[in-house]
């Protein structure tokens, strides 16, 4: 069997608290660690999305509807459906591990790094059905 959930690939979170949420998949673990032992997946994910910006806004406004409220867990490949596109997770990897999920100062600094990655790719126009709210 071909293997198509890799670093990078975005999903949506089909199951729990982040349902309908997207991810994209920083690190997968296909036969599952001691802690977790099911195949499952380190991913970064946008928890409140940014709102639409019309020209009429003013520059305080627009700074407060791009803002982006992100998360990162363990999620179970069961838990996820992968679409077709991808989004460059280099600058995030190092950070979000399996490890710094465990520590919650470290959890803290990874949301802190996903966000600004995150407001930087919104603010440059890439990937912009990531950044859209998934209406279903």
């Amino acid at each position: 069997m071909a293997k198509f959930i890799k670093s990078g690939k975005v999903a949506i979170v089909v199951r729990g608290r982040f349902a309908g949420r997207k991810v994209v998949i920083v690190k997968p673990h296909d036969e599952g660690t001691k802690s977790h032992p099911f195949p499952h997946a380190v991913v970064a994910g946008i928890d409140r999305y940014p709102l639409k910006v019309h020209k009429a806004h003013g520059s305080k406004k627009v700074a407060k509807r791009t803002k982006i409220k992100p998360f990162v867990k363990v999620v179970n490949y069961n838990h996820l459906f992968p679409t077709r596109y991808t989004l460059d997770v280099e600058n995030i990897k190092s950070i979000v591990t399996l490890d710094a999920l465990n520590e919650p100062t470290q959890k803290k600094e990874a949301k802190k790094v996903v966000k600004k990655a995150f407001e930087e790719k919104h603010q440059a126009g890439k990937n912009k059905w990531f950044f859209s709210k998934l209406n279903f």
